[in-house]
């Protein structure tokens, strides 16, 4: 794993606030850190390859920023680790934890193979739940901080094509409330992110039955919310120490109807085009 930059550069002011962001290469990861990119602030970028955050540490090093950039493979427990210890050599303290880093899916259960279930949930929650827990001392030692997941709305409910990625986002639902609840007098702060349809490149890297990439955006995605609208509803949230929000546009209605009238939510949930 390659730093832009020596410990001795790193900008530690007492003023600073220090970010770190995971999935941070595109979409919503990406918006989060240029959002965020100012003047004393750092921002460290991981994801899978330094290139393809390279751009992405540009912007923000353009806005003022302290830019790191720690890529990492988030299906490999000791790259984990290393970041983990990596982090702790360049910022004092962790203010905001971003677990941003995903995969979807786009395959029927019946037709889904163990080796591809097993990678989504490795991705979309081992690989979060091992940062988290390999981190989190540093976090607690150092006075605590905010916790950010990136759940979805399918984190809320079941949907066709996504059993696997259902799945990995209710267990992070499950995990990290619960570190919420172990954690509060030690000052964790943890948030869980529900978006619906956000315009992103997301739907054209989820898996699908052959372990294939889906290749295309998905029919509502091109019309749903901005990563710069999605970044700006976080920032909110965290702002506000929420514990959960929704993001989207009229599909947000489906969290309420599964909680309030779940008949009618089955009604409407078998009437829609999972690829819409």
């Amino acid at each position: 794993m390659k730093l832009t930059t020596p410990k001795s550069q790193a900008k530690n002011t007492s003023n600073s606030r220090n970010i770190w962001i995971t999935g941070s290469s595109s979409g919503i990861g990406a918006a989060l850190a240029v959002y965020w990119a100012a003047e004393g602030t750092t921002i460290i970028l991981s994801g899978l390859e330094q290139k393809q955050l390279e751009p992405v540490a540009l912007q923000c090093e353009q806005k003022g920023a302290h830019v790191e950039i720690l890529p990492f493979d988030l299906t490999k427990e000791d790259e984990i680790i290393e970041a983990a210890s990596k982090i702790q050599t360049l910022v004092p303290k962790i203010d905001i934890l971003v677990n941003c880093g995903g995969i979807g899916q786009r395959s029927l259960i019946i037709e889904t193979p163990d080796t591809v279930s097993r990678k989504i949930m490795e991705i979309d929650f081992w690989g979060h739940a091992t940062l988290t827990t390999k981190i989190l001392p540093f976090m607690v030692k150092t006075g605590g901080g905010t916790i950010a997941v990136m759940s979805s709305l399918s984190g809320l409910f079941g949907f066709p094509q996504r059993s696997m990625y259902c799945a990995a986002k209710h267990a992070l639902h499950g995990f990290f409330e619960t570190l919420r609840l172990e954690h509060h007098k030690d000052g964790i702060k943890v948030l869980m992110i529900c978006p619906g349809r956000v315009k992103t490149n997301f739907s054209f890297g989820a898996l699908t039955s052959t372990g294939g990439t889906h290749g295309q955006m998905d029919k509502g995605q091109e019309n749903g919310v901005s990563v710069e609208y999605t970044a700006a509803k976080i920032d909110k949230a965290i702002k506000r120490n929420k514990k959960q929000v929704l993001i989207g546009k009229k599909e947000l209605i489906m969290a309420y109807l599964k909680r309030f009238a779940p008949w009618l939510f089955y009604w409407i949930a078998l009437r829609i085009d999972p690829n819409a």
